[in-house]
């Protein structure tokens, strides 16, 4: 892994509670106080990090872009992924959504069937509602523990579609005449098969291309339609 890499999951690790010193980023990069240097000044040219009193800040919204940043530079994403809360896995999937288009939320709750519903990140773009169940899963993982998450984020996505409209939730779709609403599985570490049960298993880092080109095999994967125009 390059130097640049260690420095990102070094700055991640030692920046999930606030500022930390540039020794202190150095000494557990293992790098030499040149490098660092050099490497946390190309950082602040980019507008990643801020440097005051040898102090280094990054704010929630830049660590979601380093640890992007640290993966596209060959990180091993499990790496990265431990680094990162739950809530910065699922902000990543919102980074990759709302550049396109969509309008999102995450941690959505719901009542259906008297049960309660959590969909992780939900994503708007007409006529589209990218319902996401984000899992930091291993690598190696049973086929049939994936059929199971599928199958259940499946039958969570036909609740919320079924439940809609709710008074105290705020979706662009529900002013739609429909809305097609899709499930999604997004895991940190790519899998060999990219569908089960014809719902999309998409690697955090391949999200980008997956919305780009959904509109043009929508047709081809799972999703649950429901009309609004009664509404």
């Amino acid at each position: 892994m390059s130097f640049e890499c260690n420095l990102l999951i070094s700055l991640l690790k030692l920046t999930q509670n606030g500022p930390v010193k540039q020794e202190n980023v150095k000494t557990d990069a293992k790098l030499p106080s040149s490098v660092t240097s050099m490497l946390l000044k190309k950082l602040q040219n980019e507008q990643l990090i801020y440097v005051e009193n040898d102090l280094i800040h990054v704010n929630a919204q830049d660590r979601i872009k380093l640890a992007v940043k640290a993966a596209e530079l060959g990180a091993d994403v499990e790496r990265v992924g431990d680094v990162l809360s739950w809530q910065e896995f699922e902000a990543m999937a919102a980074v990759a959504l709302e550049p396109n288009g969509y309008t999102t939320q995450t941690n959505v709750r719901f009542k259906h069937g008297g049960r309660r519903w959590e969909i992780d990140v939900v994503g708007c773009r007409k006529p589209l509602v990218l319902c996401i169940d984000c899992k930091r899963w291993r690598r190696g993982m049973h086929p049939s523990t994936i059929e199971k998450v599928a199958a259940s984020q499946a039958e969570r996505v036909a609740a919320f579609a079924d439940s809609l409209p709710i008074a105290k939730m705020s979706l662009p779709c529900v002013k739609w005449d429909y809305a097609n609403f899709v499930p999604v599985i997004l895991s940190l570490v790519p899998f060999r098969g990219k569908f089960c049960d014809d719902i999309p298993i998409v690697p955090v880092l391949q999200l980008q291309d997956f919305v780009n080109q959904l509109p043009l095999y929508v047709e081809s994967l799972r999703y649950f339609r429901r009309q609004f125009n009664h509404l």
